[in-house]
């Protein structure tokens, strides 16, 4: 059941910093994920796939920079 509203009743942080932290966290989880579908890849020489792989994290990476760069110009202030 999603909400309309911003609450933080529960966990007592406020859902946007909350969904913003998460979504680093699963850029990063991904990123570290992708290392291992990289290796198998290239254990199978499947370099179609390692490279799709490859773009994967990069794109994992970049969010999760994204994440930490809005996450720490919103705790500095």
């Amino acid at each position: 059941m999603a909400s309309t509203h911003e609450s933080g009743e529960v966990t007592g942080t406020k859902d946007k910093n909350y969904n913003l932290l998460w979504y680093t966290q699963t850029c990063l989880d991904n990123a570290l994920r992708m290392e291992s579908y990289i290796q198998d890849a290239e254990r199978e020489k499947d370099t179609e796939l390692a490279e799709l792989f490859r773009k994967a994290q990069a794109d994992s990476r970049k969010g999760a920079e994204l994440g930490k760069q809005l996450l720490g110009s919103r705790l500095s202030s």
